[in-house]
């Protein structure tokens, strides 16, 4: 097939199979060419090539410069050779010389179809490369091609060439799939081979949970809601941590949906797996405690140093919090990224009993800190303060009266409410020590006494407080 019509109606079928443009047809077919004069003439071959897809014609001319003597026979051709076919010619002058593409014969014909099929699939891996480099979390959809060895090779209904497996630690253990069946899995990684870009897809990672809810809740994929965390063990059981932009939106009941329509969709999706919808916050102790949900959580102490939590249950809520071979605690560990320390109230009393025992039983205080907008105050003086930066307790805690009236949007009265707020807040309450030492009060001794004559038996009268010394008074002359 060396007539020109023929090979553009063959290369232009193939390209329209590829889905490439006029030009880039054009730029392969030239591509095709060069390769060919180049096992022809040489490697270093200059040529201009003229396409004519309407009239099915090309025409190639190859240009020789003209020197005195030829270094390279490729692009260069003697003066002696040059005024063969023109007198006229002189060292520097380009000589063209016509190509008629019927001498590239068969040979040159598939050099030029080789080196079009091998610019076809390096367009198509770098086109999978650019389209895929930044889907890295999407839900991608396909049918299972074949399985093999354990992995499953996904024919992607949107790019049917892309080369996309499943391999086994990113498959369900629950699950089974057989050829020709539909499959959707989250796009995980791009890993790139020596026959080009490989999708790594996966239905075992926390990614395929959150594009699941992206894709139930239409919340989510507005942005409206956030999953700030997901906590998941494959076939099991899920945690997924939400936050919500709009206060008028809860984010725990979009994501469950009306009868539970929502997350029902992503459980049977999952093959039944658990899913534990939890309303993120940023105290890490609210947090820890809505995490190890449904179990009660009755007392948390927080150790910000060591990132260590500390959680007490009672005893007919410890199975539930501990869960099935400890998973529920585990998950809520790694939901919340802090170590949970999960008690039972009998094991906590018992340590607080040998921690007295042995003089470690001093009392604990919280020292968690909490946003600003959990205090009772009014709304334009938390806006004031958040306009200045102050956005927890802790911002505040040290703040003068003064240094408060510097705050814009704060008056005397405003002020006065927020010192207010600290005192109740840090006010420490008179131990009960301090008040054992102080002694019974005069009331409490006269019911005593009372109550002691009535059964016949006196009580001293307690000593007479001793009158206060008056200063002495200054000695006159002479008196000793």
């Amino acid at each position: 097939m060396t007539n020109a019509t023929q090979v553009l109606a063959a290369f232009r079928d193939m390209t329209q199979n590829k889905s490439l443009s006029q030009a880039d047809l054009h730029d392969l077919i030239q591509d095709g060419i060069m390769a060919a004069l180049q096992k022809r003439y040489g490697p270093a071959v200059e040529a201009e090539i003229a396409i004519d897809e309407d009239g099915g014609d090309i025409q190639i001319t190859v240009l020789k410069e003209v020197v005195a003597e030829v270094q390279d026979s490729s692009r260069e051709i003697s003066l002696d050779e040059a005024r063969w076919d023109d007198p006229e010619f002189e060292v520097g002058d380009v000589l063209e010389i016509p190509v008629d593409f019927a001498e590239f014969g068969r040979n040159a014909v598939m050099a030029a179809k080789q080196r079009i099929i091998q610019r076809v699939r390096e367009g198509e891996r770098n086109r999978i490369r650019e389209e895929y480099a930044n889907k890295v979390g999407d839900l991608l959809s396909g049918e299972v091609q074949q399985v093999e060895r354990g992995k499953i090779v996904v024919m992607l209904n949107k790019t049917r060439e892309a080369d996309a497996i499943i391999p086994w630690k990113e498959q369900n253990p629950r699950e089974r799939f057989r050829q020709g069946e539909p499959i959707r899995a989250v796009l995980k990684k791009v890993e790139e081979t020596p026959k080009g870009p490989r999708l790594i897809l996966s239905r075992a990672d926390p990614l395929f949970v959150a594009a699941l809810f992206k894709l139930e809740v239409p919340e989510i994929y507005q942005g409206i809601v956030d999953i700030k965390g997901i906590a998941r063990e494959v076939g099991g059981r899920t945690k997924v941590a939400v936050s919500s932009r709009d206060e008028s939106i809860d984010p725990v009941g979009a994501c469950v949906g009306l009868k539970g329509s929502r997350v029902q969709a992503v459980v049977s999706e999952l093959g039944g797996e658990r899913i534990d919808i939890v309303p993120w916050h940023p105290d890490p102790e609210i947090y820890a405690r809505r995490s190890l949900a449904p179990a009660k959580v009755a007392k948390v102490i927080s150790d910000s140093s060591r990132r260590v939590i500390t959680a007490i249950v009672d005893e007919d809520q410890l199975s539930l919090a501990i869960g099935r071979n400890g998973q529920n605690v585990r998950l809520a560990s790694q939901l919340i990224g802090w170590q949970i320390d999960l008690y039972g109230s009998r094991e906590w009393l018992e340590r607080g009993a040998e921690a007295a025992l042995f003089g470690g039983g001093e009392q604990e205080y919280e020292v968690a800190d909490f946003p600003l907008r959990e205090l009772d105050l009014p709304p334009a003086t938390l806006a004031a303060l958040e306009g200045a930066g102050y956005t927890t307790f802790f911002d505040i805690i040290d703040l003068e009266r003064e240094d408060l009236l510097r705050v814009p949007g704060l008056g005397a009265g405003e002020v006065d409410a927020v010192v207010r707020v600290i005192d109740e807040l840090t006010e420490e309450e008179p131990a009960a020590d301090e008040a054992a030492a102080a002694g019974p009060s005069a009331q409490e001794l006269a019911e005593a006494r009372e109550g002691a004559e009535m059964l016949g038996v006196s009580l001293e009268e307690p000593p007479a407080e001793p009158l206060e010394k008056s200063p002495a008074e200054p000695l006159e002359d002479g008196e000793v």
